[in-house]
């Protein structure tokens, strides 16, 4: 299982993908001289269209980035430092949750302009690592992002990861969507321990300091903020290059919405089984379950007839090993939505139907 980390903090990549990119080369074989006798012997003439390609793409991410960097902000919580997302032009700044932390004010550096103003915390959210701040005073010429459609992003598309990675404000760097709708585990040591799903995996170079920044796609839309970066356990913990995760669009715009309207967030549309839980090991002392230490009364568990002290081991078919694939499992059901749950009582086997409920 590989490792990975959020600035300093470790998480557990849950779905891995290994990629294989084909080269042409140059064939050999018979020319016919009729194909070639219109053809141009000017060598630089051959070029151009090569040439104007890449100027082309240089001229798109020139605009990209005179669109939209200047709604990435540096954050500055005590001794940690990311980076957000202008969200209106009302002062409302999106970032993780790990990088306000305990905070409650903050230092918030624009990309055009080198003061320092002060933010005061909205709310955050940890079960999805995403929180919202908003600026004391509201600087002229604020300019708020454009949020694409996570349903439109694509493996293949080009994309530039913006933020303040190392310190390094207003900073730029560029890859390709390599995968959508990972779910990615966070470490709970430092981190907020979430599970979130359907996150978009880019090769963007994604370094501490980057958290809470935006991914952009080519039309300037922030199509995710950028979260976690990958280090590799078999290298020492050193940067495994062209590994990161964003926390999708859609995720992004839901939650912030509601902690912008409602100061908090009031429909989570993350499913639950409304317990508390931990892992527990077998005999063999591996992992073998979810014991249930409390129940919310009322709750989906509860309604079912889950008890605390009962050992969960499946949900919907899928084995339960460990509170992270219990997480995990879950991520990808909606509240409302029935499903089985099997579970050990007192050395006997249970299985009953659930209607989940929200976290």
């Amino acid at each position: 299982m590989d490792v990975f980390f959020r600035g300093p903090r470790p998480v557990v990549l849950l779905a891995a993908l290994v990629g294989c990119v084909a080269v042409l080369s140059g064939c050999h074989g018979v020319v016919d001289p009729q194909a070639t006798a219109g053809a141009s012997k000017d060598p630089v003439d051959a070029r151009r269209p090569a040439a104007a390609s890449a100027n082309d793409l240089q001229s798109d991410y020139m605009r990209v980035i005179k669109q939209a960097l200047p709604s990435v902000v540096q954050i500055q919580s005590g001794n940690q430092l990311g980076s957000g997302v202008v969200y209106d032009d009302k002062g409302h700044i999106v970032t993780n949750a790990h990088v306000v932390g305990t905070g409650k004010t903050f230092s918030v550096t624009t990309a055009n302009s080198e003061a320092s103003l002060t933010a005061t915390l909205v709310s955050s959210y940890p079960d999805q690592d995403l929180a919202v701040v908003k600026l004391n005073k509201v600087p002229h010429g604020l300019k708020a992002a454009t949020f694409g459609e996570s349903g439109k992003v694509e493996v293949g598309q080009i994309v530039l990861a913006m933020g303040s990675p190392l310190g390094l404000s207003s900073s730029v760097t560029q890859g390709i969507v390599s995968a959508t709708g990972r779910t990615v585990s966070e470490g709970s040591d430092g981190g907020t321990g979430a599970t979130i799903a359907g996150m978009v995996q880019t090769s963007a170079a994604i370094n501490p300091g980057n958290s809470g920044g935006a991914l952009v796609n080519l039309n300037g839309q922030v199509i995710g903020i950028p979260t976690l970066a990958a280090a590799d356990p078999q290298l020492g913990g050193s940067a495994a290059p062209g590994i990161g995760f964003a926390i999708p669009a859609s995720t992004v715009k839901t939650i912030a919405g509601q902690i912008v309207r409602y100061g908090k967030v009031v429909n989570s549309g993350r499913a639950a089984l409304n317990i508390t839980g931990r892992t527990v090991v077998g005999m063999d002392y591996e992992p073998a379950g979810v014991a249930v230490v409390d129940v919310k009364a009322g709750g989906a568990a509860a309604r079912a007839g889950i008890r605390s002290g009962d050992i969960i081991t499946k949900v919907g078919g899928k084995d339960i090993t460990t509170i992270t694939s219990l997480s995990e499992v879950l991520a990808a059901d909606r509240p409302g939505q029935r499903t089985t749950v099997t579970f050990s009582r007192d050395g006997s086997r249970k299985t009953v139907d659930v209607t989940l409920g929200e976290q």
